[in-house]
């Protein structure tokens, strides 16, 4: 199935990861085009006539969460991500400190440093990325409500105390999948149905969750809601309340 909501291929230099965006080794980056259109057909389905909060539970270094609060600002409310890996909870949190004003601002004179250190036009075009992006998230609505909790995305206990009053709209995650990223935790054989039941546990019936895998298809347990395959990506999206025990 094609794009329905993203159809338009726009140029995403200036979130590549590793310029203005963090990243690190075996912490992948998430295509931003399905990204978009993920949060989209999620937003969908949840039906709400107001922004939306968005959870990434297995958030790994918080691209996926930072280039779709950035894209789509002005539909969103605020970002909350977690995940088991404390590596991970450290770059997250850098990428999503980009997700304000201040936040860029010193991200670009740190570029900006380093292009006169080195020399690198990389850095200084990085920089020049970090205002521009400052710019448009304003523009849209201004710095992203956000917060960062650890979690194992398999244990209802954890889920429930990094949620504590958040009250998710939409959840997007990009599980594991055994390259550059695996399952981590005493239940990581669940996969990805283990993680929609946990997580329809402690959320509220009227939110919706969207899985992206590398697979020809996904196990939910259920009949996805919506489902599609752009590239090497499966997507499948169901409303929590179905998931429940």
């Amino acid at each position: 199935m094609a794009y329905r909501h993203a159809t338009v291929r726009d140029d995403y230099e200036d979130l590549a990861s590793g310029a203005v965006l963090h990243s690190a080794p075996g912490f992948p980056a998430f295509p931003v085009r399905l990204a978009t259109e993920m949060f989209q057909r999620a937003a969908e389905l949840r039906r709400a006539d107001r922004p939306l909060v968005v959870w990434d539970p297995c958030c790994g270094s918080g691209y996926l969460l930072t280039v779709v609060a950035i894209l789509l600002r002005a539909r969103i409310g605020a970002v909350l991500a977690s995940d088991f890996d404390d590596d991970a909870l450290t770059i997250a949190g850098r990428n999503l400190g980009l997700l304000t004003g201040a936040g860029l601002a010193g991200r670009a004179g740190e570029l900006r440093d380093l292009a006169e250190r080195f020399g690198k036009p990389s850095h200084a075009a990085a920089a020049e990325a970090a205002g521009r992006i400052g710019r448009g998230l304003a523009a849209a609505g201004g710095d992203v409500p956000h917060a960062i909790r650890r979690a194992d995305v398999f244990d209802r206990g954890q889920l429930g105390a990094a949620l504590g009053s958040w009250r998710p709209d939409v959840v997007l995650a990009d599980v594991p999948y055994g390259e550059q990223t695996r399952w981590r935790g005493r239940h990581e054989g669940e996969g990805a149905l283990g993680m929609v039941r946990a997580l329809a546990s402690v959320l509220p019936e009227e939110s919706v969750i969207a899985v992206a895998a590398r697979s020809r298809k996904i196990s939910l347990g259920v009949r996805p809601d919506v489902s599609f395959r752009i590239g090497t990506r499966a997507v499948a999206l169901v409303g929590a309340g179905r998931l429940r025990d």
